[in-house]
Order: C-alpha cells, then sequence, then structure tokens
C-alpha cells in the first residue's frame, strides 16, 4: 500500500516543490519580520542596542545548535517526518511568543522558533535536492528566492500593522498560521523523489562527500549571514539614529527585494556559480564601506541595490556548489552549512549591536565587511577544486 502511495504521488501532480517553497518563504517572513520589529521590541522591554543585538542573536545561536544536534535525527527519522514535527513546534512556539508578556520567556520562546526555522530550513533543502535530482540546482536558485521574498514582504506588512497601532506580536499569528498549513500540505503530499538521478554534473549529487569543500562554503556562509544579519537587524537602527531618516523599514524590503532576481539568475546560471560567488564576496565589502563613508540618506538607500544583488547571490551560489561536493550526505552537508549560518548570525549579529554602540554603525560596517578577505580566499581555494 506504502508503494502503491508513492506511485501515485510521482504519477500525479506534483505539490512538494510548492510547499517547499512556501516553508522557506515562512522563514524568510519571520527573519524579515523580526528584523523590521525589532526597534519596536526593545521599545517595549527597554533595551539598548546592545541588548537589542543579544535578542536578536538568541534566535541565531538556537538557528546555529539546531543542525549539529539535530542533524543525524533527521537522517534517522526522515526528512518527511522531521518537517512534520517542526511544523508543529513551531505552530506552538509562536503562538507561546505571541500569549507570553514576560522577557525571560519571550527569549526561551526565539530560541525554540530559532531551533525550527533552522531544522525546516535544512531539511527542506535537503527534500528539495533528493526529491528533484534533475533539476535541483535550478529549483535552488527558486527556493533561496522565496525566503528573500518572505523578507521583503513582511517589513512592509509589519509597517502596516504597526502604523495602524497593532502589537508587533501579530507577526506570530502569520507565522503560526503559515507553519499550519504547511504542515497540513506535507502530510497529505508526502516527500518521495519526482524525479530520477542524472549523470553527475553541477544538478547532481552523486560523487563522494568532501569534506574540506563543504568547510570551505561553510566559512564563506557563515561570514556572509554573520553581515547579512547584523546588517538587516540595525539597518532601521542606522536610518532612524544616524541618518535622521525614517526609511530604514523601506530599505530593509529593499535590500531583501533585489535578492529574488539576484537568486533566480543564480539558479540559472548554476554552472557559473563560483564565479558568481566570486564576485559577490568582492562586492559586498566595497559596497558597505561606501555606505559608512556617507550620511546621505538618499545616498544609503541607493547603495542597498547593488548590496542586496551580491549579497542575493551567495546562499543560491553556495548551495549550487554543494550538491557535486555532498554525494548522497545531502542532509549532513546542508546541516553543516546551515549551523555556519547560525554561528555567523549569532557571532556577528551580537558583535554588530556592541561595536554600535562603541563606535557607531557606520564603523561597525566597516569592521563587518573586513571578514570578506575570509571569504575571498575560500571561494579561490573552492574553485581551484572544483577545476580538478
Amino acid at each position: 500500500m506504502a508503494a502503491a502511495n508513492r506511485s501515485i504521488r510521482a504519477q500525479g501532480k506534483d505539490y512538494l516543490w510548492i510547499l517547499l517553497f512556501l516553508i522557506i518563504f515562512i522563514n524568510g517572513f519571520e527573519s524579515g519580520g523580526y528584523q523590521a520589529s525589532l526597534w519596536s521590541i526593545g521599545q517595549t522591554y527597554d533595551l539598548s542596542i546592545t541588548s537589542m543585538g543579544i535578542f536578536a542573536a538568541v534566535e541565531l545561536l538556537a538557528d546555529m545548535l539546531a543542525p549539529i544536534l539535530l542533524g543525524n535525527w533527521v537522517d534517522r527519522v526522515g526528512k518527511g517526518k522531521s518537517m512534520l514535527i517542526a511544523l508543529a513546534l513551531q505552530v506552538v512556539s509562536a503562538l507561546f511568543v505571541l500569549l507570553t508578556q514576560a522577557r525571560e520567556l519571550f527569549v526561551g520562546g526565539m530560541f525554540v522558533l530559532g531551533l525550527t526555522t533552522s531544522t525546516l530550513q535544512f531539511t527542506a533543502i535537503a527534500a528539495l535536492v533528493d526529491a528533484y535530482p534533475a533539476t535541483g540546482g535550478k529549483r535552488i536558485g527558486y527556493l533561496t528566492s522565496m525566503y528573500a521574498l518572505g523578507a521583503v514582504v513582511s517589513p512592509l506588512v509589519v509597517s502596516f500593522y504597526l502604523g495602524l497601532g497593532i502589537s508587533w506580536r501579530a507577526l506570530f499569528v502569520f507565522l503560526a498560521l503559515g507553519s499550519a498549513i504547511a504542515f497540513l500540505g506535507i502530510r497529505m503530499v508526502g516527500t518521495d523523489p519526482r524525479e530520477k538521478a542524472p549523470s553527475r554534473d553541477m544538478g547532481s549529487s552523486t560523487g563522494k562527500f568532501v569534506l574540506s569543500a563543504i568547510l570551505l562554503l561553510c566559512v564563506i556562509m557563515c561570514i556572509y549571514v554573520g553581515f547579512e544579519n547584523g546588517f538587516a537587524f540595525f539597518v532601521d537602527t542606522l536610518f532612524t539614529d544616524v541618518l535622521n531618516a525614517s526609511t530604514g523599514k523601506l530599505a530593509l524590503s529593499l535590500y531583501w527585494a533585489v535578492m529574488i532576481p539576484s537568486r533566480m539568475l543564480v539558479g540559472h546560471n548554476a554552472k557559473h556559480a563560483d564565479k558568481i560567488l566570486l564576485g559577490s564576496v568582492i562586492a559586498i565589502p566595497l559596497v558597505a564601506i561606501l555606505m559608512a563613508l556617507t550620511s546621505n540618506s538618499t545616498v544609503v538607500m541607493l547603495l542597498v541595490v547593488p548590496l542586496g544583488l551580491a549579497s542575493g547571490a551567495i546562499y543560491p551560489s553556495v548551495l549550487s556548489i554543494m550538491i557535486p561536493f555532498a554525494g548522497e550526505r545531502t542532509a549532513t552537508a546542508t546541516g553543516m552549512i546551515t549551523a555556519a549560518t547560525g554561528i555567523g548570525g549569532f557571532a556577528l549579529t551580537a558583535l554588530t549591536g556592541f561595536m554600535a554602540d562603541q563606535w557607531g554603525m557606520q564603523m561597525a560596517l566597516v569592521v563587518l565587511s573586513a571578514f570578506f578577505v575570509i571569504s575571498i580566499a575560500a571561494v579561490l581555494r573552492l574553485r581551484a577544486m572544483l577545476a580538478r
């Protein structure tokens, strides 16, 4: 009976990719919404900028721990079942954060949300690669675009309902509803493969697991996500407190918006992912330093566009490069990369808040940019490995 059900799913209409896209969209919506809400949360709990950085870093700490603690569990339980459990926990923890008023309980709820969103992130990516071995490289570009789309929409939604006097906690109502819909969908369609695996190329994972290459990709993602979160969580503060402008949430949405076409283009040009990645890790620090050198809010807003384009290209490029190095251990590889994003997000977001308090947001951007020297070296090494 189980085999028959799998056959029916494979031959009928395919909804799995839509649900995986929805899960990543929800993750992006939560991330962008939390970033856009951080200033309001800080007002509610009377937080300094350093404390706001710590509040943001708690969820990112959980992002780091989830793949380390749960990666083997996902492989044992299976991607479909583990996503169902994570989605159920996400609904419960979102409702908990919505209802609690205590600062400590709020932080605890955000930690659990970090665990669930991180687990869903690396599991959904691995499920996509396994279910669509022939078109996984191209679909990754679209999948990561969904994260950016969610992060674009949420600051606009947050800004709208905050303007109506509705609490920032409404974010967690949307999160709970979206997670519940994804739970029901995955339960109905399953996660069985939809395509046959092709011969080995940039879009299929049929070779050996190359640990050194995966670790280099982890380094790149650690630094990139650390910068991304450091910028995204504090861009509203930069515009409000430094540039004396009220357009910080618009800048955040613009930053995520330009990532969407960037990630789609990477998906369509996966065979050039290494070249795109090198250009991105060079462009990001250059643009960020230009931002730090001006106090004109209009100029900074314009610079958000190239910064978002370069930032958007990194995630799908890293995942495309990962596929030929992951072998059959896609969950392990994506889990390691996700753990690295959590490390970078936790450490550099907290560091950004500290540096902004000590030396100002613009100097904090300069320091964050310096880490990309390491990324450039890592990409050059990866290109040499791919050329073999």
